[in-house]
Formats: C-alpha cells, structure tokens, sequence
C-alpha cells in the first residue's frame, strides 16, 4: 500500500532524511520510531505530499506522491503532532469545512461527517466551540479530519503526546479499530505505544534507516528498548540480525 524507495530531503548541507526505504502493507500499522531530531515528521511530510523531497520516490496504492499527488491525497490521512484546528468553529462546522476542501461531495459531506463523530468519539461535543476542548477530544477531532474523505492510508505522527492515561488508551483503542481496513503509519517515539500496537517496525536514526523489520521478529531475543537504543547508538544492524530468527 506504501512504498517508500530511496527517499532523501536535503536543507543546503544538511541532510535531514537520507535515502530512507521501506514498505507498509493493508492491515499493517507501521511504527516508526526515532530519537527527537530523527527524520521522522520530515519522513511523514513528505509521504503526505506537505513537504517536497530532494530524490526517491513514495507511492501510495500505486500512485507517485510527486507525480500524481491529487490521486494519492485522496488515499491518504494525516494527523500532525498539532492537530489543525480553528479555536472559533464548532466540531460540527470544522468538519464541514474539511470535508469541502478534501473533496467529499456535497451531498455525501452530512453523512461523512455522521460517520467520522461516531468513529471518533465525539456525539455529544459535535456542537462545541474546538477551543473548549479538552486535549483528549482536540486528538479525536485531529483523527476525524484525516478520516472524513474515509482514506486508505492513515498517517499518525505523535497521536498520544499529551495525553491522560485514560486518553492515550482511548486513542490506541481507536488507532486498533482504524487500522482493521486501512495502512497506519504511526510515528513516534514511545516504545510502550509501538510494542502495543504496531505489527512491523522502523528505527530512523540521524535521517537514516537503523532496523526495519517485523515486532516479533526484532523482540525475539531483546526487548524493543534494547533493539532501539542499539540501533541509535550505531549498532541497528547487529541488533536487528541478532533479533531475527
């Protein structure tokens, strides 16, 4: 569903994502994890046609984030570690005017809008000023604008930081319940939330691609912690050899 090939995004010098590779599949929630600093949302920006790269290439059910972005925005959702909210506008007018400029028509926005309160948790605070909104319920309305064109691909990045314990376990529940039918790719840097909830798991370190592989395969001999902290202290290799069967 996501296929990610030598991607690179350079700043003048600085290279902050370089020739980063890998796949994510239907079904599949994708951890990709690193240290602050890592590539990561320059990565999900650039999957989500926010941000140009420098070379490689994304594809998204087949199609070229850089050849063919209208066909691939319509396939994709993406929440950012600051869900885009207007303070002013009511849940039920935010959504309206999401659904407008991603393309729902007209006639089916009051039914995608229905669909994504109920998906998201929000009957009851769909007449809410989003200004008045707890953390929580500001996370769900980031979640129900990725949704509301009912994407294939759903985009994460930091969808718990900030959160209660209770809301962070409400998030996950529903992150679980979205990825039944879609691709997830979850960026974060929370070993817990990964270990929870992810299937395969990618490790950036310095713009670069330290492990890649499947939970169970790179936890069979270490812990997720120790996969991690190897791999960012130049070692991702060996422990990702060292994990696998």
């Amino acid at each position: 569903m996501i296929e990610v090939r030598n991607l690179t995004k350079r700043y003048g010098d600085l290279v902050a994502v370089d020739h980063v590779s890998f796949t994510a599949q239907k079904g599949e929630i994708l951890g990709f994890l690193g240290p602050n600093g890592a590539g990561k949302t320059t990565t999900m920006r650039i999957i989500t046609g926010f941000l140009p790269a420098t070379s490689g290439t994304v594809k998204v059910a087949g199609f070229d984030i850089f050849n063919e972005s209208h066909e691939v925005r319509k396939r994709i959702g993406y929440l950012p570690e600051n869900p885009p909210l207007y303070n002013d506008m009511t849940v039920t007018t935010y959504l309206d005017f999401v659904a407008r400029i991603k393309g729902v028509p007209r006639s089916e926005a009051p039914g995608a809008r229905a669909r994504v309160v109920e998906t998201c948790g929000l009957t009851g605070v769909d007449r809410r000023v989003l200004g008045h909104l707890s953390k929580g319920f500001r996370q769900r309305v980031g979640l129900a604008q990725a949704l509301i064109h009912n994407p294939s691909v759903l985009v994460l990045d930091e969808p718990t930081i900030g959160l209660d314990p209770r809301q962070i376990i409400d998030i996950r529940a529903l992150i679980r319940e979205l990825a039944a039918e879609r691709t997830v790719i979850l960026s974060t840097h929370i070993l817990p939330e990964v270990a929870q909830l992810c299937h395969k798991v990618v490790i950036i370190n310095e713009g670069r691609i330290a492990a890649e592989d499947r939970l169970e395969n790179l936890t069979r001999e270490l812990s997720l912690e120790e996969v991690f902290l190897r791999a960012i202290s130049g070692d991702g290799k060996a422990a990702a050899e060292e994990a696998r069967p």
